[in-house]
């Protein structure tokens, strides 16, 4: 197939081109959750957390109380998980069989960083009496064993040992506080009986899952790019491929200069996609930084953790999604108590068509809505072009 197909496939798959709902409802965000497998998790707020983006980028504004609610509302009514999937993530809760085998391996000491595989083995006797202590006292954070340095990144000792219950399975997340802190709590306390009584899939099995559900939201991929959606060991991720090609679920592809490829065999293939959409580093379609050179000529690298003077494009940088092409990068800050959405830099692409600055002005005035913010700033020649 040819690189506008291959692209057109896998916007279509993440959830693209489709009428969006004139209202959105908790059905319209559990289908795409659904669809895509899970949402990303990540803390920074600088316009919105990363992981209330990927619907509003396919869905358009919707209440965000209502994914707070799946994720981290009563356990009956929640409808989402968080565990280590593609990074922290958010997942559909029928998906929680299909990552035992990834807690089983944390708790044998088989998985995860190796400060944290301690806590399977010399150092369990720690990890059991703080879940004892949960098991007595009820929901706790870290900043409960410990006061100092709970924030996302500065690991204590408590939060090490609550990581790893967390991996292996033993605690899941109870709520989050305002700080975004993870509350935990005992599995089965927070996960519906009706979804731990599910049955366990052998380890090849939920593999194949896993690839497949990779696949049916990316569409057309390579191998490494569909290990990578739910981050499958090359082995397992390798065996897992060849099982669905021979399975008839992915049917080989080749794409010029793509590596060898895959595609669902029910991805549907538009003759073109109109849509328009402002990304979060961290959605699917662009997390996979080759994948997303090789789909849109797009190199993409988030700038976060470079010193200002070395940054390219800005800190928080959005791309710009309009119809099939990525034309813009859009450095943006939301300003709560302002009430005013920044715009600091708009950096357009080399292909970037003459309507794109009408169509971006639109976007980010609906993300302000969104927001709750009046107004969208735009310094002047705050537009760059590549």
């Amino acid at each position: 197939m040819s690189p506008a197909e291959a692209r057109r496939i896998a916007l279509a798959a993440q959830g693209f081109g489709g009428p969006k709902p004139a209202t959105v409802n908790a059905g319209h965000l559990r289908r795409n959750i659904e669809r895509l497998g899970l949402h990303q998790i990540d803390s920074v707020n600088v316009v919105a957390r990363a992981h209330y983006l990927p619907a509003f980028s396919r869905l358009g504004p919707y209440d965000q109380a209502l994914l707070d609610r799946a994720a981290w509302g009563p356990p009956g009514k929640r409808r989402t998980f968080e565990y280590w999937a593609h990074e922290a993530s958010l997942l559909p809760l029928e998906l929680h069989p299909l990552l035992r085998w990834r807690m089983k391996r944390a708790d044998e000491g088989r998985a995860g960083y190796g400060s944290m595989r301690a806590f399977a083995g010399e150092r369990r006797g720690q990890a059991m009496a703080v879940l004892d202590r949960i098991r007595a006292e009820g929901p706790l954070a870290a900043s409960d064993f410990e006061a100092s340095r709970t924030g996302w990144w500065a690991w204590s000792d408590a939060k090490r040992t609550l990581e790893w219950l967390f991996y292996a399975g033993h605690v899941t997340t109870r709520t989050r506080r305002r700080s975004f802190e993870r509350v935990y709590d005992l599995t089965e306390r927070v996960i519906p009986a009706a979804v731990l009584a599910l049955p366990t899939p052998d380890e090849r099995d939920a593999h194949a899952a896993l690839i497949e559900i990779a696949a049916r939201g990316l569409g057309v991929a390579t191998a490494g790019e569909l290990r990578d959606y739910f981050r499958l060991g090359p082995e397992d991720g390798r065996a897992a491929v060849e099982r669905l090609v021979d399975e008839g679920v992915l049917v080989p592809v080749a794409v010029p200069g793509w590596p060898p490829a895959y595609m669902h065999r029910d991805a549907r293939v538009p003759r073109r996609v109109r849509t328009r959409a402002l990304l979060a580093p961290f959605d699917p379609l662009v997390w996979e930084r080759d994948r997303a050179e090789r789909l849109f000529g797009f190199r993409y690298r988030i700038e976060i953790y470079t010193p200002a003077a070395k940054r390219q494009h800005g800190y928080y940088v959005l791309p710009f999604l309009l119809d099939e092409a990525l034309v813009a990068r859009v450095d943006v800050k939301a300003d709560r108590q302002g009430r005013r959405l920044l715009v600091h830099a708009v950096h357009l692409e080399p292909h970037a068509p003459g309507r794109t600055l009408d169509e971006l002005g639109a976007e980010l005035r609906l993300m302000a809505d969104w927001l709750g913010l009046d107004e969208v700033v735009e310094p002047s020649r705050s537009v760059i072009p590549a």
